[in-house]
């Protein structure tokens, strides 16, 4: 059973219940994708939201996040489905980045990874990709590679820690953005290859090793660090997050009445 059921408010369900539930899904699916992959074979996609109201079916605003479970699988040409797998999703209408993403398929299944080089994290960003059947259709229709496209990120997580932030004066807010905006221009200006930005990134990051070093001796780590985006744990898509709280919204799962907390 997926690790990450319990986040969308599955945490009762054991794995004898599974079958009953995907197989709502795939009949009573909120949305359903198809596209070719063979000649003799479709691959379909099957969304049911599982949100109270069911929010997406209503056409209302789904900025609060939606959750739901995807399954996929493919039709032959007695149009007999074959199951291949499923994963829990949260649906978020935030773009989170416009950088250039590239997609490679996995190797056991038709499911793909995504990879984002978003200058703001510092970080080559994995991701799992949900949209499958549109990339597929785009990729047989000889549409790939196009730019301009935009990212949308969500995430599931089974436990966090909520801390009060540090103190910042309106001036101290005002500082770190300029020094995210230069920080920001010379790693631009180090992935184009030039030198000057590359030689300030360094020097930056050895001061500020220097300073930490010295610092984290008499003062706890989370008084020094706000934010970061670290990979977590073996796998490549999974991440440790500390970052600041904008919103946080209740969401209850329609059949278990598990509530979900969905952050910002």
């Amino acid at each position: 059973m997926h690790k990450y059921m319990r986040a969308v408010g599955f945490s009762k369900y054991e794995k004898k219940d599974l079958q009953k539930l995907l197989i709502d899904v795939i009949l009573e699916s909120t949305e359903r994708y198809y596209t070719s992959i063979k000649e003799d074979a479709s691959f379909a996609q099957f969304c049911k939201d599982f949100s109270e109201n069911n929010l997406s079916q209503k056409n209302e605003d789904t900025s609060k996040g939606v959750i739901g479970i995807a399954v996929c699988g493919e039709f032959d040409n007695n149009e007999k489905f074959t199951y291949e797998y499923y994963f829990p999703y949260l649906k978020s209408t935030n773009i989170s980045s416009e950088e250039d993403v590239s997609i490679e398929r996995h190797s056991a299944h038709e499911s793909y990874a995504g990879v984002c080089d978003d200058i703001r994290i510092g970080v080559s960003l994995i991701f799992y990709l949900q949209n499958v059947i549109h990339y597929v259709k785009a990729k047989n229709s000889g549409l790939l590679p196009f730019r301009g496209t935009t990212l949308t990120l969500s995430a599931l997580s089974l436990s966090g820690t909520v801390m009060m932030p540090i103190v910042k004066s309106e001036k101290d807010l005002i500082k770190n953005q300029q020094v995210s905006m230069n920080r920001s221009q010379l790693l631009n200006a180090a992935r184009k290859g030039d030198e000057s930005a590359i030689e300030s990134l360094t020097l930056d990051d050895m001061d500020t090793y220097t300073i930490i070093s010295k610092r984290i001796q008499k003062e706890d780590v989370f008084s020094l660090v706000d934010t970061y985006f670290m990979p977590y744990g073996v796998e490549c898509d999974q991440y440790s997050i500390l970052a600041e709280i904008l919103e946080c919204n209740l969401v209850k799962n329609e059949i278990t009445e598990e509530e979900v907390y969905v952050m910002r």
